[in-house]
């Protein structure tokens, strides 16, 4: 009777633990996209009244989307370039104001926009549906003429998996990385040790696989003390990158901290690339 109950509890200890693993598993399944996409803010306020000079623009993408963004152009001296900004998982164009101010006043044209979902934007998103608004970003760009020759796409953490995305299809002149994960299943496996990510995930965002496909000088941005983005997964980016012209660290820089996001030490490295290129 002893060893049958010990059986029986053995059993029981067993079930308990599969049901605390499939539990929270079949949640990430179920609602994987809405923790990895958080878009916030509502919709933005009109480009002019939070960028002088701006414009609001409307893209239009493959599947009949029409994402809408903020065209900045340069000031003051300018470069005939432009940059395409990849924003991060969370808020909306507005939040990256400054960064559109901070890189016209260096002499470069640039274009912000959300993503489906984000911004008051129709469609839900998810890595292929990212995919289509970058590709509806560069098609605007390329309409005001700007070329690929002309072109530096801007990716901040997520944004640096749709930018580099986006580099793999069409290269642009060059390619900056703020804070790019290696994979997103990497990112899950960091934040979720206990769940089998790797299995669970729709959207992969292979980064690092993919900066090793693109040929076009690439510089990385790390925070060396990102709580959200571990650095190494973005040195990983950084290592596999087919033509990295510089690794930029900043110490002691957190993920969303401004400096890290649109701080004089982040232009100063686009400049430095973009003056490379260009």
């Amino acid at each position: 009777m002893t060893s049958g109950r010990r059986g029986r509890s053995a059993v029981v200890a067993v079930m308990v633990v599969v049901i605390l693993i499939l539990i929270p598993a079949g949640l990430l399944w179920a609602g994987q996209r809405s923790v990895i996409y958080l878009p916030s803010g509502g919709v933005p306020p009109a480009a002019a009244g939070v960028v002088p000079g701006a414009e609001d623009v409307r893209l239009t993408t493959e599947d009949g989307l029409e994402p809408g963004g903020w065209f900045v152009p340069p000031l003051g001296r300018d470069r005939e370039a432009a940059v395409l900004v990849a924003n991060g998982n969370a808020g909306n164009r507005e939040s990256r104001a400054a960064l559109a101010r901070a890189l016209a006043a260096e002499g470069f044209s640039v274009l912000l926009f959300d993503y489906r979902g984000y911004g008051g934007n129709q469609g839900s998103p998810s890595e292929r549906g990212l995919a289509a608004d970058a590709r509806a970003a560069a098609d605007h760009l390329a309409e005001r003429g700007f070329g690929a020759d002309r072109t530096i796409y801007f990716g901040e953490s997520l944004g640096a998996a749709v930018a580099t995305g986006l580099a793999a299809e069409r290269p642009p002149a060059a390619l900056f990385l703020r804070s790019p994960f290696s994979s997103l299943a990497d990112m899950g496996e960091r934040h979720y040790p206990f769940l089998p990510v790797r299995m669970l995930l729709w959207d992969r965002y292979p980064v690092a696989e993919r900066a090793a496909e693109v040929d076009v000088p690439t510089t990385v941005v790390i925070g060396d003390a990102d709580r959200v983005v571990p650095p190494e997964q973005s040195r990983a980016v950084a290592e596999a990158s087919a033509d990295l012209f510089e690794e930029v660290v900043l110490p002691g820089a957190d993920h969303n901290d401004a400096e890290l996001v649109h701080g004089p030490e982040v232009v100063e490295a686009f400049v430095r690339l973009a003056d490379h290129v260009l």
